[in-house]
């Protein structure tokens, strides 16, 4: 196992920090995994897992308020942050594939399972697939089915069509850096301007990081047309089935300003979890555990309880 570096300190706000990292063979990749700092050993596991363009390093703010509670682990998946991609690898089932071969490794017990927008559905996923290794879902944005199209949500259709999405995602990267990171923050953020500078400059840092991958824009395609199959499975495999099967409690959490994943289907998912708890956030994005970690932590919290 390699070790990596982390951002330490109690004068670094929490959403730049990184928690410690090394790296797991699964399915033939060196998938690097973070672990939350702190945490004791004999507290239950946790599992967070990130979305599309994302990695372990969305989950350190919500990981860190919670170590008291959980042991979480943060995987970055194939393609995304610093692990690699594999060929085969970038579809939602090899994603949960990948999962279920990380949690056999790794965890011993049933484990509190986060997802955030791709990072959901492989999550939901995984846990109608395993029900015996969750024992609880919290589900932020998740990426499931919806008949309504945004803007943002056409540019990632556009981003999965074969051709297309290469000269789309080329044509992105040739945008000034300052600009693109602006879209990006506007992308995923509520309120861009709330965020702490520092969190800033470590969300800068990572987009200078990604661009730095040469594999990064083939893996991105992939993730998004894996993505868009989901949304044209029929409905008896959809997502949507995985979900009516999850019988452990879950969590939704929904942001009223999410440029990605209309928070209008909130009614729906709650319906179709049998047992779900539902958490809006109306000045939320599409990341509400590193915009609002306080009020998702104080959620996951009751659900446990």
């Amino acid at each position: 196992m390699e070790s990596y570096g982390a951002v330490t300190g109690a004068s670094v706000p929490l959403g730049a920090q990184e928690w410690p990292a090394r790296t797991v063979p699964v399915s033939g990749v060196d998938l690097l995994v973070r672990d939350v700092p702190g945490a004791s050993k004999d507290l239950p596991p946790a599992l967070f897992v990130h979305g599309l363009g994302g990695s372990s390093l969305n989950w350190t703010t919500i990981g860190l308020l919670l170590s008291d509670t959980v042991r979480g682990i943060a995987p970055d998946l194939p393609g995304f942050g610093r692990t690699p991609p594999v060929p085969g690898l970038g579809g939602l089932t090899r994603q949960v594939d990948v999962l279920d071969e990380l949690v056999d490794r790794e965890i011993d017990e049933p484990v509190h399972l986060f997802g955030n927008s791709m990072g959901g559905a492989v999550a939901v996923a995984f846990a109608a697939r395993r029900p015996d290794r969750v024992k609880s879902l919290t589900l932020i944005s998740p990426a499931l089915p919806h008949p309504r199209a945004s803007a943002v949500s056409l540019w990632f259709l556009a981003l999965a069509t074969p051709r297309l999405g290469e000269v789309v995602l080329d044509r992105s990267r040739r945008i000034p850096f300052d600009r693109r990171l602006r879209a990006s923050l506007v992308m995923i953020y509520g309120d861009p301007a709330a965020l702490s500078p520092e969190t800033l400059e470590a969300h800068a840092a990572e987009l200078r990081r990604r661009d730095a991958e040469a594999w990064y824009p083939q893996a991105t395609v992939e993730g998004a047309r894996s993505i868009l199959r989901a949304y044209l499975t029929p409905p008896r495999r959809s997502l949507w089935a995985a979900a009516a099967q999850v019988r452990c409690p879950v969590l939704l959490v929904y942001g009223g300003r999410d440029r990605l994943v209309d928070s209008r289907i909130r009614t729906k998912a709650q319906s179709t979890f049998p047992d779900a708890r539902l958490l809006y956030l109306p000045s939320s994005g599409h990341v509400a555990q590193m915009e609002h970690p306080q009020e998702v932590e104080q959620a996951f919290r009751q659900l446990i309880r």
